[in-house]
């Protein structure tokens, strides 16, 4: 049985060909450190050395994600636990100065003092693959836009007869009127190169739309084996799931209450108020990309959701802005997306609502003036293309009010059967 004086604690400064590793007493005592080779050979190396030193309390990794992503999964193997350590003191550094040495030690000071630790993300698992695919569907964005402003670019400055060819064409019709274009001329005919440039762009847009559409398959596959109740929430498509797991992670026991999750994505509220002002505002920080998913949501269902619409309509009436409600919104549907992703619920069924209609006789008109809404609502209902519990649970409670009392729709008037 380990006895109290081999106990001791790990620091690893990574590098992409290096790590150093240094070990210190668990109170604090430094007591070596070594340098090893960022491959299969060093990994074991580390394991080897650390494991000559006594029994292993807890081991201090700076870049987790990055550099010491590998060495992350192999002391974890070993049955290590593993801290991500955040950013050096930079005032400690400015006094004591830098080196791989001073930065592991420091790593593992961090540790035991238990200051700037967060948890590692596992990154093994599906949501590492939903990071992965995303990082390529990104890049394939950018380099399609890229690809649409230098064409609409070039045929601002291309030669009248080819401007007036395509002149009014939307984006879609463009890219296929180019793709198909034969052009033909001498290679220093500036019409000529600029359509063959063109038609090149063109074919070019094509291909990373097919690549950005293999990518979206990939990433629906993933999540309907993953997380398939995510997208059952109201806007939550598989562009904003997708992005909202990879900010939470393979582990999603590194966010222990839906306030850390709120702060992970930029949406937990900080007293804003001066004098007679009392307001709130939400955190700049957290992860940008996943307060972007939140801010999609929020836009779709202010169009779609009927709670969401009443809830403005609500909050406009007490006086608030539109930027303001929009905070609260985020805030609230933070809270929905953390509870569906730590306790799955499913979507109401409404695969009954359609064969109810039709035993009844009723067409979607009917049914739209008796509920005042539009007929495509109550179609995209019953398909399952949009989510309106509430108005789902109202057409289900008044189709089967209807079977009760024995009404039948399906004659030139109505009549009691």
């Amino acid at each position: 049985m380990a006895t109290e004086e081999n106990r001791i604690i790990v620091g690893v400064d990574t590098h992409s060909d290096t790590h150093h590793v240094a070990i210190i007493s668990d109170y604090g005592r430094p007591i070596a450190d070594q340098e090893f080779l960022a491959v299969g050979s060093g990994y074991r190396g580390i394991l080897e050395f650390i494991g000559g030193h006594g029994t292993v309390i807890a081991a201090g990794v700076e870049g987790t994600g990055s550099y010491g992503a590998e060495l992350t999964k192999v002391l974890r193997g070993a049955g290590v636990q593993v801290l991500e350590v955040t950013r050096p003191n930079r005032q400690a550094r400015r006094l004591k100065g830098k080196s791989d040495p001073l930065d592991a030690y420091q790593a593992a000071q961090s540790v035991l003092a238990e200051r700037g630790l967060a948890t590692p993300k596992v990154k093994d698992g599906p949501v590492e693959c939903l990071r992965i695919l995303r990082m390529s569907r990104s890049s394939a964005m950018k380099a399609r836009t890229i690809t649409i402003n230098q064409i609409r670019g070039l045929l601002v400055s291309s030669p009248d007869e080819l401007r007036s060819r395509y002149r009014g064409l939307n984006t879609s019709a463009l890219i296929a009127s180019l793709s198909r274009s034969r052009p033909h001329g001498h290679i220093a005919d500036t019409s000529y190169v600029t359509s063959l440039t063109l038609k090149t762009l063109a074919v070019r847009y094509q291909s990373l739309s097919s690549e950005i559409d293999t990518v979206d398959a990939s990433l629906k596959e993933i999540l309907d084996s993953y997380a398939p109740l995510l997208c059952d929430l109201v806007g939550v498509g598989t562009e904003v799931a997708s992005q909202l797991l990879v900010t939470v992670g393979d582990n999603p026991e590194r966010v222990n209450n839906e306030a850390q999750f709120a702060a992970l994505t930029g949406v937990a509220p900080i007293p804003a108020s001066s004098g007679k002002t009392s307001r709130h505002r939400l955190s700049r920080g957290g992860d940008r990309d996943a307060n972007s998913a939140l801010h999609h949501i929020v836009l779709v269902r202010m169009v779609s959701d009927q709670r969401t619409k009443e809830y403005v309509a609500k909050r406009t009436i007490e006086g608030k802005g539109k930027r303001e409600i929009m905070r609260c919104l985020k805030r609230y549907v933070a809270r929905e997306i953390y509870r569906q992703i730590s306790n799955p619920v499913p979507a109401p069924i409404i695969t009954d609502l359609r064969p109810l209609r039709k035993q009844l006789g009723l067409t979607l008109q009917s049914v739209s003036e008796h509920l005042n809404q539009w007929p495509s609502i109550i179609s995209r209902i019953e398909r399952g293309q949009s989510r309106n519990d509430i108005l789902a649970a109202d057409y289900r409670r008044w189709l089967k009010n209807q079977l009760e009392l024995g009404v039948d729709f399906s004659g030139p008037c109505f009549k009691e059967v």
